[in-house]
């Protein structure tokens, strides 16, 4: 077992800042747990706790059930992969992989074995006489996933690693991470701000904002069921549609001067209300449930598989943005019977920022 566990962790930096607020969170065995948020939310800093490079205001950190918040990095037993990948300039990857083996008083014939071991899995064989500088980004992130994994430590700590490399590369290596966390089974901690990578390799995700989480769950949950209006309008490319309104006394949902949805399925205990909704849930065809009236296209974007439409409904002030078919193709200027599904309406306390619950999911 090699549970990771953080109790009431709090970190104040000089001048009062505060980076993360009474941080509670547990990281399974075996599992890959990704620390999603904007730049500055305490992603880092929390990773950093963990690693013991940074020490917690208060609160106490747990690896395997010991209680490690006073123990020194080297004696955590933890590997940690950086983004500028930390390698040792005047070193051969061979020895990039073998020092901390050597450090660790690791004979030299199991040395050699390891070494050769995550060479072969992570297909650096021809690479091992060549210094750092003689290796692509993508080769350097490899020798840096290698010297952690050469270690056999009881937790791997992913800091932001893909985001020096190029958009295929990113790619690559993301594949290469999942499946060796997948066989090697090493519980880990992996901070990026990169949504695709949050989605893509996380078994959970932790969402933080202004050092706080706002939620936790297996990426598709919080996709689908975003508990905050942050969370809403942080995951998914281009974010949800959120649009502020008001209860009326018919128990109606007044979007703008012309559109009105009746929230007979919502717990409804606030007047002021944002309704969320993805693009991808916007039909053009008139036929959902609820009907929101004409849009205006005022832009439009080509992405391959999908186009994305921006406009307005007469009426609403806020704009939306719809996502279609890349064979749909539309002009500035025309109009679009937009609609949408009752079961894809999400609604949101505009004071609070909480989600509020359908009666139909209590």
């Amino acid at each position: 077992m090699s549970e990771v566990e953080l109790k009431q962790i709090v970190k104040i930096f000089p001048g009062s800042t505060k980076a993360l607020d009474e941080i509670d969170l547990k990281v399974k065995d075996r599992e890959l747990m990704v620390i999603l948020g904007p730049s500055g939310c305490g992603k880092s800093t929390l990773l950093r706790i963990v690693s013991g490079l940074e020490k917690a205001t208060d609160g106490r950190v747990f690896i395997d059930g010991q209680d490690v918040t006073e123990q020194e990095p080297g004696t955590r037993d933890i590997a940690m992969v950086f983004q500028n990948y930390a390698l040792y300039p005047h070193m051969t990857v061979f020895k990039n992989l073998a020092y901390g083996l050597k450090n660790r008083k690791i004979n030299k014939s199991e040395i050699n074995r390891r070494v050769k071991e995550v060479a072969e899995t992570l297909q650096i064989e021809e690479y091992l006489d060549r210094k750092p500088s003689q290796l692509s980004g993508g080769q350097r992130q490899r020798v840096a996933m290698g010297r952690a994994i050469a270690r056999n430590p009881k937790v791997f700590l992913f800091d932001e690693p893909l985001s020096n490399l190029d958009a295929k590369l990113r790619v690559q290596v993301r594949l290469e991470i999942s499946r060796l966390q997948s066989e090697l089974g090493v519980t880990s901690l992996y901070v990026t701000h990169d949504q695709v990578e949050a989605m893509t390799l996380g078994h959970r995700l932790v969402l933080m904002n202004e050092g706080r989480i706002e939620q936790i769950g297996e990426p598709l949950q919080v996709y689908e069921s975003p508990e905050t209006l942050f969370v809403a309008g942080f995951i998914g490319s281009p974010p949800m549609n959120l649009v502020p309104g008001e209860l009326n006394e018919k128990g109606e949902f007044n979007l703008g001067s012309t559109v009105k949805i009746k929230l007979d399925d919502f717990q409804i205990k606030f007047n002021k209300l944002t309704l969320g909704i993805r693009p991808e849930h916007l039909l053009t065809d008139g036929a959902g449930e609820v009907v929101l009236g004409k849009l205006t296209v005022e832009n439009y974007e080509r992405q391959g598989a999908d186009n994305y439409l921006y406009g307005k409904i007469n009426g609403l002030s806020h704009p939306l943005i719809t996502r279609v078919p890349a064979d749909t193709i539309h002009s500035v200027g025309s109009t679009i019977n937009l609609s949408c599904e009752k079961n894809k309406l999400h609604f949101f306390c505009s004071d609070t920022g909480l989600r509020i619950e359908n009666k139909k999911d209590t």
